[in-house]
C-alpha cells in the first residue's frame, strides 16, 4: 500500500496537498482550477493521472486547432465558413459536439476538485474556491450549452423556411430575388399580394437595386419560358381586373395545373411575370406575410427610418369624434413592429406610389440594420418571427453566400426604382396602366451599369414587352383605384405652394391640428400637407 502511495506521489509534480504548508494548498488548488479553465486534461496529467489526463489533452488540442482553423476561415474565407455553417446536417454536428464538450468540461472541473481536496484547504479558501469553481463550470458548461441551443434552433428553423436542392448561380453577375408582401387577413378570401419588388443584388460588390412594381400595373408582359404567357401571349391584358396583384391568386386558383409539382404556382406565376417586366432573370421569391411582420420587426428590436413628411395611419377613434386617423409627423422615428406596419402601408390622402417609396426606405432600413449583431444578440426571438414571416423557394445551400452577401449590401450604396411615378412620369401620367417595357429595361440597364461602372450592353436583355398602349389623348387623370380615400397631386413629392407649414396662429404644425382639420372636412388640406410623405431616409 505505501509503494502504492509513493509510486503516485512521485508522478505528481505538484506539492503533496496533505502535508504542504496552507498557502501553499491554496495556491495549488488555484493553479489547478486556472489549468482545468484553458487547458482541460492539464490538470490531471500534472498531478499524476497520465493516461485521463493525456487523452483529454489530446481532445482539447483538437478542439483549440478547430476554433483557429474557424478564425482563419472567418478572416479569409468567410464566405465559404457561413455555406458550412448554414447546412443543417453541419449545425446538428455541431451542436452535439458542444453538448458532449459541455459534459466533458464539467466532469474535469468535477475531477478537479477532487484533485484539490478542498477538506485540507482553509476554511475561507476553501469557499471562495469552491465558489469559483462552480461559476466557471456553469458559465463555460452553460454557454456551450446555449451554443448548441442556439444551432438546434437555428437548423429547425432554415428546414422549416427554406428548401432542400443546391445553391444557384448568379445570372451576368448578379442575383435576383423577387420579394412579395402578402396579405391574407381572415376578412380577406385567398392571399393577395399587395406589395411586390425586385432585389437584384451584385454578386461581388453587394451593391443593390430595389425595384417596386406598383400593384395596379396593367399589361405585365411574362417571360418567354413561362407557361402563363401561353394563356396570355400578349400579356396580362384583361381589362382593369388584370393588375399585377391579381396574378398570383390568378395563378393559384385557375392555372396551378399549369405548374406540376410546383409548391406555389402562385409565386412561380409572379416571377416569372417580374421577370418579364423587368428583363431581369428571377432566381427566387421571398414572400412576406404581413401579419408576422410586425413580430419579424419587434424580433429586430424596432427599425429606425426618418420621415419627410407627415404620415396618416389608422387606429383608436379620437374622444369625442369619428375620427381615426393617427399621424407620424416629419423626423427619425424608432418604430414597433406594428408602427413599421403602419407606416409601410399607410396612403391615405396619398397615392400608392407613396407607400411604395416608404416599403422601399423601410426595407433598406432592415437591411441595413439587421446586422450580425442583431442576429447573435436576439437569435432566438428572430427565428421564431423568421418561421412566422417568410415562405421562400431559396435552397438551404445557399444561405452561406447570402448571409455574406447580405452583409456587403449593409455597408454599400442602395438604389431604388418604382415602375410609375416619380421614377416615369407623375402619377396622373398612368405609366402603370400603359407601361412601356422598352423604357423599363433601359431604365433598369443604365442603373445597373452604373452600379457595376461599366457601359450599358446594346442588347443585355431579353424584351419581352410587345408595343407600350399609349394613354387616349383625352385621358384625364383619375384616382386611384383601390377603395381608400387617395388623391393624385401629381408628382409625389412635390408639396403645393399653398400648403400650409404652420398653423394660423403662427404656431407649428401637430397631430392634433391635422386631425382637426379632417374633422372639419379640409381633406384637400390635408392632401396638400402629405404629399411629401413618400420622402424617406435611413439613419
Amino acid at each position: 500500500m505505501s509503494s502504492t502511495r509513493r509510486n503516485s506521489r512521485s508522478s505528481d509534480l505538484l506539492p503533496d496537498p496533505v502535508s504542504s504548508p496552507a498557502p501553499v494548498r491554496t495556491k495549488r488548488a488555484l493553479f489547478l482550477l486556472l489549468l482545468t479553465t484553458i487547458f482541460p486534461g492539464s490538470a490531471q496529467w500534472v498531478s499524476g493521472k497520465r493516461a485521463l489526463g493525456g487523452f483529454v489533452m489530446r481532445i482539447t488540442m483538437a478542439c483549440w486547432v478547430l476554433l483557429l482553423a474557424v478564425l482563419a476561415l472567418a478572416l479569409f474565407k468567410r464566405d465559404w465558413l457561413l455555406g458550412l455553417l448554414a447546412r443543417t446536417s453541419v449545425q446538428f454536428a455541431v451542436s452535439v459536439l458542444l453538448v458532449a464538450l459541455a459534459v466533458g468540461w464539467l466532469l474535469m472541473f468535477l475531477n478537479t476538485l477532487a484533485i484539490i481536496k478542498p477538506r485540507y484547504l482553509a476554511p475561507g479558501a476553501r469557499i471562495g474556491l469552491i465558489a469559483t469553481l462552480l461559476v466557471l463550470a456553469l458559465g463555460i458548461t452553460g454557454a456551450m450549452g446555449y451554443g448548441a441551443f442556439v444551432l438546434n434552433k437555428g437548423r429547425q428553423t432554415i428546414a422549416t423556411v427554406f428548401s432542400p436542392g443546391p445553391a444557384f448561380k448568379p445570372v451576368d453577375g448578379r442575383y435576383n430575388i423577387a420579394v412579395l408582401g402578402a396579405d391574407a387577413a381572415g376578412n380577406r378570401e385567398g392571399v393577395r399580394t399587395d406589395s411586390m419588388s425586385l432585389l437584384s443584388v451584385d454578386a461581388k460588390t453587394g451593391k443593390s437595386l430595389l425595384i417596386s412594381i406598383p400593384r395596379n400595373m396593367q399589361n405585365a408582359q411574362f417571360s418567354k419560358d413561362s407557361p402563363m404567357r401561353k394563356v396570355y401571349p400578349e400579356g396580362y391584358d384583361c381589362g382593369d381586373e388584370c393588375l399585377f396583384n391579381a396574378i398570383y391568386r390568378d395563378a393559384t386558383d385557375n392555372h396551378s395545373d399549369l405548374y406540376p409539382g410546383v409548391a406555389n404556382p402562385g409565386a412561380q406565376a409572379t416571377m416569372e411575370a417580374i421577370e418579364g417586366t423587368t428583363g431581369l432573370k428571377v432566381q427566387a421569391y421571398v414572400m412576406i406575410d404581413m401579419g408576422g411582420f410586425a413580430g419579424f420587426i419587434n424580433a429586430m428590436g424596432g427599425v429606425d427610418v426618418v420621415s419627410g413628411g407627415w404620415v396618416p395611419y389608422n387606429a383608436k377613434y379620437w374622444p369625442n369624434s369619428s375620427v381615426n386617423t393617427h399621424w407620424f409627423a416629419p423626423g427619425e422615428h424608432h418604430f414597433t413592429g406594428k408602427q413599421a406596419l403602419w407606416f409601410a402601408r399607410s396612403r391615405d390622402f396619398t397615392t400608392d406610389y407613396h407607400r411604395i417609396a416608404r416599403q422601399q426606405c423601410l426595407q433598406q432600413a432592415m437591411i441595413k440594420q439587421f446586422s450580425p449583431q442583431t442576429l447573435l444578440t436576439r437569435f432566438t426571438e428572430v427565428m421564431d418571427a423568421g418561421e412566422e414571416l417568410v415562405e421562400t423557394n431559396i435552397p438551404q445551400q445557399q444561405l452561406g453566400s447570402f448571409l455574406n452577401l447580405a452583409d456587403k449590401a449593409r455597408k454599400t450604396p442602395f438604389k431604388r426604382l418604382t415602375l410609375g411615378a416619380p421614377d416615369f412620369g407623375s402619377a396622373g401620367d398612368k405609366f402603370s396602366t400603359y407601361p412601356n417595357f422598352d423604357a423599363i429595361h433601359t431604365r433598369i440597364e443604365d442603373l445597373i451599369a452604373a452600379q457595376s461602372a461599366t457601359k450599358p450592353a446594346e442588347t443585355s436583355s431579353p424584351k419581352a414587352s410587345k408595343p407600350a398602349k399609349k394613354s387616349p389623348a383625352d385621358e384625364t387623370p383619375g384616382t386611384d383605384s383601390a377603395p381608400e380615400r387617395n388623391s393624385e397631386p401629381g408628382e409625389i413629392g412635390t408639396v403645393a405652394s399653398d400648403a400650409p407649414t404652420e398653423q394660423p396662429d403662427g404656431s407649428e404644425l401637430t397631430e392634433k391640428y391635422l386631425v382637426t382639420l379632417e374633422q372639419i372636412g379640409a381633406t384637400g388640406t390635408l392632401e396638400k400637407i402629405a404629399a411629401n410623405n413618400n420622402e424617406c431616409s435611413v439613419p
